[in-house]
């Protein structure tokens, strides 16, 4: 799959779609984006263009590539609207399970040859509930900013093939990410060490240890983390990051139970980077 164009579906224009579909244009991919939204489908091409022209700004896109961007970028508003049979389609609307399911049921009547869930929390398994093949189905869990951070997590499920692990794999390739595979369980392996982190850094914050600024300073500078744990969650979407907590505090307890200081913030509409405020002061970003 990796050595020619792929024809590839994301569902959802949001933080997550519209960094996997960048990176699928970008890397000389056609690709259709599916947004319901019609505000949101506004401006969606220029705000990719955008981003190429900030990649090759930053000598991280060839420029051939960013001007052939906007030929391999269809929108569309339903998914019906996909052709049939391409390559992946890959799932990016927010994470509520009975939305997630309706998306992939629909994107399975498309038949492509890969189907995927960009889930960070759901089980592999509950989502494909229902699934004609769900043998072709896997996870497949980016990063934000997806252009930045080079690895792609590929989830099994009891059902997925070792022709779906390759093939995602294989996009993985095709887009320039390295990929391993976990096993299915809630949080694979990466949002586990992620959130325990955030939220540590969260009730530091909380208990007057250091100023937020301060607390990410110490992962970037001493770990040599690309970017602190309050940041990442601003980026992220504190929203996202409570969602994902009260899940995994389902499965495994206290430990992932969400910090105050995160229900406080949602609570007050203070989401991070996508309203303005976080942790940190956006607005003038």
């Amino acid at each position: 799959m990796s050595d020619r164009m792929l024809r590839a579906g994301v569902v959802g224009a949001g933080t997550m779609g519209f960094g996997i579909a960048y990176v699928l244009a970008s890397s000389g991919h056609a690709t259709t984006v599916v947004e319901s939204d019609a505000e949101r489908r506004v401006g969606l091409l220029a705000r990719l263009e955008s981003r190429a022209q900030a990649g090759v700004d930053r000598g991280r896109l060839d420029p051939d590539a960013a001007d052939a961007l906007s030929g391999l970028v269809s929108v569309v508003g339903t998914v019906d609207e996909l052709r049939v049979g391409l390559d992946v389609v890959i799932e990016t609307v927010p994470e509520r399970l009975d939305l997630k399911r309706a998306v992939l049921t629909a994107a399975a009547r498309r038949a492509p040859a890969l189907l995927a869930s960009n889930t960070s929390s759901y089980s592999i398994d509950d989502l494909a509930a229902g699934l004609p093949d769900p043998q072709r189905f896997c996870g497949m869990h980016f990063f934000n900013p997806v252009w930045s951070i080079a690895l792609v997590e590929v989830v099994r499920g009891a059902a997925t093939g070792d022709e779906a692990i390759a093939a995602a794999r294989s996009v993985a390739t095709a887009i320039g990410k390295e990929s391993i595979v976990v096993a299915n369980v809630p949080g694979f392996a990466t949002s586990r060490l992620d959130c325990i982190s955030a939220f540590e850094a969260m009730r530091m914050l909380e208990e007057g240890v250091a100023a937020a600024e301060d607390i990410d300073r110490a992962a970037v500078v001493a770990y040599g983390h690309p970017i602190g744990p309050l940041r990442l969650s601003d980026v992220v979407g504190l929203d996202v990051r409570l969602d994902i907590a009260r899940h995994l505090q389902s499965v495994y307890g206290e430990r992932y139970s969400p910090p105050a200081i995160l229900e406080q913030k949602v609570a007050a509409g203070e989401l991070g980077r996508k309203s303005g405020r976080g942790f940190f002061d956006w607005k003038d970003r």
